[in-house]
């Protein structure tokens, strides 16, 4: 377990896929109230639940896309008594019960927001933001491999998912967003937050000029919101 700010830890799992570890990153956000919420499912071992519960009280287990079934029922058991939530239909994709992410409940109000991410059906991916710490904390939206590891995942990194300098958003996550417009407005309240650092579901933290980063990727898919020009 790494801390990563006050109240903001990470647990790391493997997650194989195209030959290479693509990584799972949890994330765990403790709340003023001492609640926890588990961000990202994973195979957690007795060890894990023990560890996690040092931390707070457990209170939600949250998954924030469609993409991220492949724990939920190997999770769910070992947190049988949280509220587990997800977006719509990820019930029927992952064959969990599960209530909505949005909107938030109320004791997240004033230290974590969700945002969901429009024009993504098949995805339906909600990015949270920990206000205390100034942390965005996504699934699939951005990714941070970097250049290092072997030939073969600096290949899939480069050439499969697109990603030039190992970061950025994938060539698979552009392709599902089918309606760009609604995609662009639905990233307008994240580029209006003000966030030191993101933490990404596969890959490294981005612990510095985060908010640039994110903004300059954005601009060079050109999924940028429009100026609103005010008469």
């Amino acid at each position: 377990m790494q801390q990563i700010a006050e109240n903001v830890w990470i647990l790391r799992y493997s997650l194989p896929l195209l030959g290479h570890d693509l990584g799972r990153v949890v994330t765990l956000i403790r709340l003023r109230s001492g609640k926890l919420v588990i961000h990202s499912t994973a195979p957690f071992s007795a060890e894990d639940v023990a560890a996690i519960g040092q931390l707070g009280e457990p209170t939600w287990l949250v998954d924030a896309t469609l993409f991220h079934d492949s724990f939920a029922k190997e999770a769910q058991p070992a947190f049988p008594k949280l509220s587990y939530l997800a977006p719509r239909r990820f019930e029927e994709v992952a064959t969990v019960e599960t209530l909505p992410l949005a909107p938030a409940p109320n004791e997240w109000a004033g230290e974590l927001e969700v945002i969901p991410l429009a024009g993504m059906p098949k995805v339906q991916e909600h990015v949270l933001f920990h206000l205390p710490s100034r942390t965005l904390i996504v699934c699939d939206f951005f990714f941070n491999f970097g250049v290092s590891g072997s030939a073969w995942r600096r290949f899939v990194v480069r050439h499969v998912m697109r990603l030039q300098k190992g970061i950025g958003m994938s060539l698979f996550f552009r392709l599902m967003i089918k309606d760009r417009a609604a995609f662009r407005e639905s990233v307008r309240p994240i580029l209006a937050l003000n966030f030191d650092r993101i933490i990404v579901g596969h890959g490294d933290v981005i612990e510095a000029d985060a908010q640039r980063m994110l903004g300059q990727e954005l601009e060079a898919r050109d999924l940028l919101p429009p100026v609103r020009v005010i008469e």
